[in-house]
């Protein structure tokens, strides 16, 4: 079972506490919208890529809806990261909950 945040939850947490945004959206994606500050890794790159996720942080995965970021999370969790959570409903809830200036597509 993977840890799940709730956008709101992330934003407040990220306030207070040592947080990092691995989006695993493809660039394109990224180019209509994104969070700012976070780490850009596409869902097919990050098994090679994985040694970029920061070990030293609370993980949470973005991608459009969580279906993705979910598959990342559980990946993330298989390879030893433990503090790893899937934003749920994505970036398309975090502009909805979050930030609405921030494009839905």
């Amino acid at each position: 079972m993977i840890q799940e945040i709730e956008p709101a939850e992330l934003a407040s947490a990220r306030d207070r506490d040592n947080w990092a945004i691995v989006d695993v959206r493809e660039d394109w994606e990224r180019d209509v919208a994104q969070l700012e500050g976070s780490i850009n890794i596409p869902l097919g790159d990050l098994m090679a890529r994985i040694n970029e996720v920061p070990r030293d942080q609370n993980v949470a995965v973005l991608c459009h809806s969580g279906m993705r970021s979910a598959q990342a999370t559980q990946f993330l969790n298989n390879s030893g990261l433990e503090a790893v959570y899937n934003i749920v409903g994505g970036i398309d809830r975090w502009s909805t909950d979050v930030d609405p200036s921030i494009a839905r597509y």
